[in-house]
Formats: C-alpha cells, sequence, structure tokens
C-alpha cells in the first residue's frame, strides 16, 4: 500500500504492477501522481496538483483576514453609533 504525497490518503493499486512514469489520481484529494521510482515504489504530485494544495492554503488565509476586518468594521460602527 502506498501513500498520496499530498493527502497522505492510502492508494490501493497493485505495487508490483507499476513502472516508473506511470500517471495515477488520489480519489481522496484528487492529485494527479506520477510513480518516479519503482523500488522503493515513490510517487510524485505533479506540478498542477501540488500548486493547487498551495492555493487553498492561501484561499483560507485571505478568508480568515476579510473576516477579522469585517468584525472590526462592525466593532468601529457599534462605537460610532453610540
Amino acid at each position: 500500500m502506498i501513500n498520496c504525497p499530498i493527502c497522505d490518503a492510502a492508494i490501493d493499486v497493485e505495487e508490483d504492477e507499476l513502472d516508473e512514469g506511470d500517471p495515477l489520481i488520489c480519489e481522496e484529494c484528487g492529485a494527479n501522481l506520477t510513480v518516479a521510482s519503482v523500488d522503493p515504489v515513490e510517487l510524485v504530485a505533479d506540478e498542477a496538483s501540488a500548486n493547487d494544495d498551495e492555493d487553498e492554503d492561501f484561499d483560507d488565509f485571505d478568508e480568515e483576514e476579510e473576516d477579522a476586518e469585517e468584525e472590526d468594521a462592525e466593532e468601529e460602527e457599534e462605537e460610532d453609533w453610540r
């Protein structure tokens, strides 16, 4: 059993049937993977899949930042009302 290098989910494939360069897709996170070596079996994420994961991290940060800004604006409105 081998694991996805992006989400660490188990990927159910017959390891002895893999060849270097074979493409795989992680069913858990949807990452496009390539077999980098067969002894030991090593998977690498295609560049686009690795970048997608990084983009999600930035999206989360932006949402948190927006929430904090909205809270600050609401507090200022309350103070102005008084």
